[in-house]
Formats: C-alpha cells, sequence, structure tokens
C-alpha cells in the first residue's frame, strides 16, 4: 500500500506561531518535537503522517490518529516510520518505508506499507 501527501510550510508556520508547541502536540508527540527544528520539519512530519494514514486507506480520522503514527530518525538522519502495535495488526503491516522531500514552500511525503501474507 502507497499513500503520498503534500503540505504547504508555510501554513506550519503560521501553526507554530500562533500556537507554539502546543500547536505541535496535536500531531508529534514530545520525542518527534525533538527531531524537528523549523516549520519545513514539522510540514514534512505532517506529511508523513497524513501519507501514512493514506497508505492504510483510512486518512486521520477514528481508525488511525496522528499519535498512532511515530516517526523517527537512523542515525544517518533518514526518517523512519512505524504505527503503533494495535494499527500494524489490524491493517496486517509487516514494515513501513517513508520519504520525505521539501521544495519551495512544500513538504512532500511518501509512505509504502509492505503487508503481511
Amino acid at each position: 500500500m502507497i499513500g503520498i501527501d503534500v503540505t504547504v510550510i508555510s501554513r506550519m508556520e503560521k501553526l507554530y506561531g500562533k500556537w507554539g508547541e502546543k500547536g505541535l502536540l496535536k500531531f508529534l508527540s514530545k520525542k518527534e518535537i525533538l527531531l524537528v527544528s523549523k516549520p519545513s520539519s514539522y510540514a514534512g512530519f505532517w506529511a508523513a503522517k497524513e501519507a501514512a494514514s493514506k497508505a492504510i486507506g483510512t486518512g486521520i480520522g477514528q481508525d488511525c490518529s496522528f499519535k498512532d503514527i511515530k516517526i523517527y530518525k537512523l542515525p544517518s538522519g533518514q526518517p523512519t516510520i512505524k504505527y503503533k502495535k494495535h494499527i500494524r495488526k489490524q491493517f496486517g503491516i509487516k514494515s513501513s518505508h517513508l520519504s520525505i522531500t521539501h521544495d519551495g514552500d512544500l513538504a512532500i511525503a511518501v509512505v509504502v506499507n509492505r503487508l503481511k501474507k
């Protein structure tokens, strides 16, 4: 399953300008906030979580929330993604792969899930 999302960076800049860390906590954990330092990073993580929810066919909502998806960085700086256990089990996810890119005022993320057979 594949999911993709595009997020406008200036939208995240406005969110942070208005709400600060409280705004980020709506879609990021405290550990994830430590990994982001600028609006383009916030937007990339937002896009990644939206793409991940689309890759399971639900979108963000009742079946999968922002908090059901965790983003980490490998020592190389490469982002990686993991769903909470109940989501992996419910949707039969074996592994997930994430790519995030930025260009101009856009952050784009793609998530590919490998499903159990």
